[in-house]
């Protein structure tokens, strides 16, 4: 289980340095769509050596997937082009800060409901607080 904490916190990391590069090279050629892109492009031929390294026989299966599952290419989409238009006007804290809060809201929704065929966690009164308590400091940490 730590390995998978690490790895999660290695991408946590990522998430705000992703912003700051794409929105970085959003300015530089005058263009936060074609930034978006090209991040895509390059994150598009990572994953796809790492999918035919680890298993290319799995992408038969693909075909079987139910069609509502693909929404979740609109939604990476979504957050880039918008972490990448926006922060640049809104300011990287900012931006991360209501990411963050957007994702322990639905966290808690899909975790409590199983969406998705999450595992069930319900949301009970100590796991709420929690997640309160961390949107708090989240907010904290961008007040100057």
């Amino acid at each position: 289980m730590a390995q998978y904490a690490l790895v999660m916190l290695l991408a946590g990391i990522g998430i705000p340095v992703l912003a700051a590069m794409n929105a970085a090279l959003g300015r530089t050629i005058g263009s936060p769509a074609a930034a978006a892109t090209v991040l895509f492009v390059v994150a598009f031929v990572a994953c796809l050596i790492v999918a035919m390294v680890t298993g290319p026989h799995q992408w038969a299966r693909l075909a079987t997937a139910p069609r509502h599952l693909f929404i979740a290419g609109l939604l990476v989409g979504f957050y880039v082009l918008s972490i990448t238009y926006i922060a640049p006007h809104f300011g990287l804290g900012n931006a991360v800060f209501f990411v963050l809060l957007g994702q322990l809201i639905s966290a808690a929704a899909i975790d409590h409901f199983g969406l998705f065929g999450a595992q069930v966690s319900p949301l009970g009164l100590t796991r709420a607080g929690g997640i309160g308590l961390m949107a708090v400091g989240v907010w904290l940490t961008q007040q100057v």
